[in-house]
């Protein structure tokens, strides 16, 4: 599961790590908290350039009938994307990178009614590039207006071993080795793209525990990713 994320680098930044071309005018800005149907930067193959633009997160099919399915599309799940009618499409021609500095993950805690949040991220600093998928919809919103929205799903896996110490799930965490080809929409044999749906290696993860200030999402600001106290369990004795 991935649920909320951080965005902190600017586009100029995340153009030039991913070595991208910016298209139009982006203005996502910075975010601490980036919550579903919130608008993501995303690289994505247009023909042979490879580009940077702002999708929203949560995708919506192009057969969905509104925009309401994509709040419960912000994941898909690497072991059902073949049979999937919602993202079997995009597995084997949509597919894209959605930057990240890092991600939120919460875990119980013993006699607390609270869980605990945890910022993970690379320990050398550098983003995630969180495998995802993407597609295009063409209908009209709740207003009546005529809307196109291109839209984005980060694909979560097993966890590698340290990120089970957190969560049975975490996102597809893409080395830059296999950016040309997971980009690629010639790509379409599915038994190769499979071979990319892999935990990633445990030295891309480390993680802190964070406030519970992140659990709101009106709260934003890198005080959000700063270290904090983890929550303290009460102790229950049995008699």
């Amino acid at each position: 599961m991935c649920g909320r994320f951080v965005s902190a680098s600017p586009p100029s930044e995340i153009a030039d790590y991913f070595d991208v071309d910016i298209t139009g005018d982006l203005e996502v800005g910075v975010n601490y908290n980036v919550a579903p149907t919130d608008d993501v930067y995303v690289v994505y193959q247009d023909g042979g350039t490879r580009r940077l633009d702002a999708f929203r997160w949560g995708l919506v099919p192009s057969f969905a009938k509104d925009l309401k399915i994509g709040s419960r599309m912000i994941n898909a799940r690497s072991e059902t994307l073949a049979t999937n009618n919602s993202f079997k499409t995009s597995i084997a021609k949509r597919r894209c990178i959605v930057p990240a500095t890092g991600f939120y993950e919460w875990k119980v805690v013993p006699g607390s009614k609270t869980k605990q949040p945890y910022f993970i991220h690379r320990p050398d600093g550098e983003p995630y590039a969180f495998g995802g998928l993407w597609a295009q919809w063409h209908g009209v919103d709740a207003s009546g207006d005529e809307v196109r929205l291109r839209s984005t799903s980060i694909i979560t896996g097993a966890p590698n071993d340290r990120m089970a110490e957190l969560h049975d799930r975490m996102p597809l965490i893409l080395p830059r080795s296999v950016w040309d080809e997971w980009l690629d929409q010639t790509v379409t044999d599915l038994d190769r793209i499979g071979r990319f749906l892999v935990p990633a290696p445990i030295d891309v993860i480390e993680f802190h525990s964070v406030s519970t200030e992140v659990n709101n999402v009106r709260h934003n600001g890198p005080q959000l990713v700063e270290p904090a106290d983890p929550i303290e369990g009460e102790l229950t004795l049995g008699f």
